[in-house]
């Protein structure tokens, strides 16, 4: 038969329990053999705490070296200023083009990371494969509008129109020149547009789960600023991973001061173009004597006839000689160098 406690009973137990919790307590820290003051579990539990590890993501591996992510950006700081140079004289209007941030992501992640925008399909030949030149309606427009002699004004659009495409183009095809000028010193690339694209969904240049390196640009056309972006993917780069260290980059530096490339600046150069002119002398005369001239009319030069004249070269004296005829035209011929006095 089984025993009820009252309510007196149950009280008075529990009393007892807890007044042996307390007697006991204190009995603990009042130890004093060797084997508890030695400071043994302390040492295990510091060097737990201070471990060095790194947090490490397989879902986003790290596919470049922190030196050649240093290297590329590098290269696209000199882009975004070359580019820069190139879109003020097209647009003859001051552009700014800075690098924020470069870094190694999914290709899914920088899609999500994309509004609406102008997507420029492009092919790096002699890489294989295919990036992406991103950039904001805002400053498309902007730019479209300053290009046909507007202020820069900015439309509320999403679409290109058949004559807006063209001139697109035209100003993607100046940054091209810049990224071209930019990768000199790792590889020579020959950038072009394979298509344009105006919704991210038909940019597929990558699986969603490769990695991909984005850059970040910021775009300034007076008080308009946006943004832009490249793609590039991990597999495009891949065959010039080992030219991407600063080292190497660095030490491709002279290569400009090869014999070919001084025959070919050589070339170049000797085709260009120059003004000449002849200066046979110079006079004063009234306002209302020049506008009475006509044809056959003598004017009197300060230039003396035995005396020699300047020829100017891009509107620099550089030769000297005199006038002469060659059966019915009027010829110089150089008779010395031109020396400052």
């Amino acid at each position: 038969m089984s025993e009820v406690l009252s309510q007196a009973e149950i009280e008075a137990l529990l009393s007892s329990l807890s007044g042996d919790t307390e007697t006991k307590a204190p009995e603990a820290p009042v130890r004093t053999t060797p084997a508890a003051s030695a400071p043994a579990p302390a040492p295990r539990s510091t060097r737990a705490t201070s471990t060095a590890y790194e947090v490490y993501d397989f879902r986003r591996p790290d596919k470049f070296s922190k030196d050649q992510l240093r290297t590329l950006q590098m290269l696209h700081e000199t882009f975004a200023r070359l580019s820069g140079s190139g879109l003020s004289g097209f647009l003859r209007s001051p552009v700014n083009i800075d690098l924020i941030s470069l870094e190694q992501v999914p290709y899914e992640e920088y899609l999500r990371s994309i509004n609406s925008s102008v997507f420029t399909i492009m092919s790096i030949p002699p890489l294989n494969g295919q990036a992406v030149l991103e950039v904001e309606f805002a400053i498309v427009f902007t730019m479209i509008d300053k290009l046909l002699g507007g202020p820069g004004r900015g439309i509320d659009r999403t679409v290109l129109t058949d004559i807006e495409l063209p001139l697109v183009k035209q100003m993607i095809e100046r940054m091209f020149v810049a990224l071209k000028s930019a990768w000199e010193g790792v590889v020579i690339v020959n950038p072009g547009i394979e298509t344009v694209e105006t919704s991210a969904q038909f940019v597929q240049i990558a699986p969603p789960t490769d990695i991909v390196i984005s850059m970040l640009f910021e775009i300034r056309i007076g008080e308009t600023r946006g943004a832009m972006s490249l793609c590039i993917p991990y597999m495009v780069l891949k065959p010039i991973t080992t030219k991407l260290s600063a080292q190497k980059w660095f030490a491709s530096g002279p290569r400009k001061q090869k014999p070919e490339f001084r025959r070919s600046l050589v070339g170049h150069i000797h085709a260009a173009p120059v003004e000449c002119a002849v200066n046979l002398g110079k006079t004063r005369i009234h306002i209302r004597d020049f506008l009475r001239l006509r044809t056959g009319d003598v004017l009197r030069l300060d230039q003396q006839s035995k005396r020699d004249i300047l020829l100017y070269v891009a509107k620099s004296p550089k030769f000297e000689g005199r006038p002469a005829l060659n059966g019915k035209k009027l010829v110089f011929t150089v008779t010395g160098p031109y020396v400052e006095n």
